[in-house]
């Protein structure tokens, strides 16, 4: 049954999340229902057919139907402009805010079917932006964009090579994390990267040309013990897991010593909340942990052995992913400096201990 069909609720306002059984999603619809908004959610498990039966996101799904209360959950493909269209002239101008975090998340992926990539990324972006200008054109648009819309660029920093990281001067302007003024341009995306950057510029184009309330959150790495970690997406959480069952984990290139910045999943949707609470048109954003949340793959595997009280078995492959970061930390300065009173809650120390905990609690359920 359908909770928010219509003739059984009043006006109310609506969150549409897409995406809403993975990690961001999720969080975002626990989030926003908590802050009085009914939840449409919109998700139909493409992670599964990407990463396999242990990236599934029907058990977050199940989750969400038991514990929000006004949550309906549509098993719904975003290319599928007609399915997505009974939605949005179901729910019209109710609709006030458009968490679009469906997609296809990998670059190593992206290679095996381009078509799929490009279609689930892109053209099922602009199906929501049209939607959204057709039926409710002053719901709040938030894209989950990526820093894989660089490209390899970042690569081309004078980076120095330290004994398990590589890291920039401290004099250099990006030294505290890169900015939305590096270029997209003259390098090597992978074909995840330029999908996304399709969408990211469809989002921004939207918001510039209708005068519509979007924004492209360029993320680092995302993470939260409600991520279904699989070895092509979800690093960190793929690795406890590793580290939970004791399966080796491999290193791609460049020593181990590439550098990410990571954030929990409740402090990007926080900011998506500030965002949506004062909107603006057509912005973007370079969101991340930021250097005080930034870890090598090195200093990852030797944080999650520390928590998890073992040694963590590993081994290396010279071959880097095409198009990889050597080293990314996001700069949170344009951000803050619209929304000051935003604050990152979880260090990466406090969100490596809960996703540890969430997995091996997961890990006794299954031996009983």
């Amino acid at each position: 049954m359908e909770r928010l069909a219509r003739g059984f609720y009043q006006k109310m306002e609506i969150a549409l999340v897409t995406g809403s059984s993975g990690l961001i999603g999720s969080e975002a619809a626990r989030y926003f229902a908590k802050q009085g908004l009914a939840i449409v959610g919109i998700d139909n498990d493409m992670r599964q057919y990407f990463f396999g039966s242990q990236a599934s996101t029907v058990k977050n799904k199940k989750l969400l139907q038991k514990d929000i209360k006004n949550y309906t959950h549509r098993d719904m493909d975003i290319r599928d402009f007609k399915g997505l269209e009974r939605i949005f002239k179901e729910y019209t101008t109710d609709i006030q805010l458009i968490i679009h975090s469906a997609a296809q998340p990998s670059h190593d992926w992206a290679a095996r079917e381009p078509l799929t990539d490009f279609t689930v990324n892109a053209n099922g972006t602009l199906n929501l932006l049209e939607l959204t200008r057709a039926h409710c054109p002053q719901a709040v648009f938030i894209f989950t964009s990526t820093n894989k819309v660089y490209g390899d660029l970042p690569n081309q920093l004078p980076l120095v090579e330290r004994e398990t990281r590589w890291e920039l001067p401290q004099g250099h302007p990006f030294y505290a994390g890169i900015d939305e003024t590096m270029s997209i341009d003259r390098s090597t995306h992978s074909l995840f990267g330029a999908s996304k950057i399709a969408a990211d510029i469809l989002v921004q184009e939207y918001g510039r040309y209708f005068a519509m309330k979007t924004a492209s959150f360029r993320c680092g790495c995302l993470t939260g013990p409600g991520h279904c970690g699989a070895q092509l997406h979800g690093f960190l959480a793929y690795l406890m897991q590793c580290a939970v069952i004791g399966d080796s984990y491999t290193i791609l290139g460049y020593k181990g010593k590439q550098v990410r910045d990571n954030m929990h999943s409740f402090d990007l949707v926080a900011a998506f909340d500030h965002f949506y609470k004062k909107p603006r048109s057509g912005e973007v954003y370079n969101i991340g942990g930021g250097r005080e949340n930034s870890c090598s793959v090195l200093e990852a595997i030797n944080l999650c052995a520390q928590i998890a009280g073992k040694k963590m078995p590993h081994v290396y492959s010279a071959q880097n992913r095409i198009g990889d970061h050597i080293w990314y930390i996001s700069s949170l300065k344009k951000f803050q400096s619209h929304y000051p009173a935003w604050r990152q809650t979880y260090t990466l120390e406090k969100t490596l201990k809960e996703i540890y905990d969430e997995r091996r609690t997961s890990r006794q359920l299954l031996k009983l």
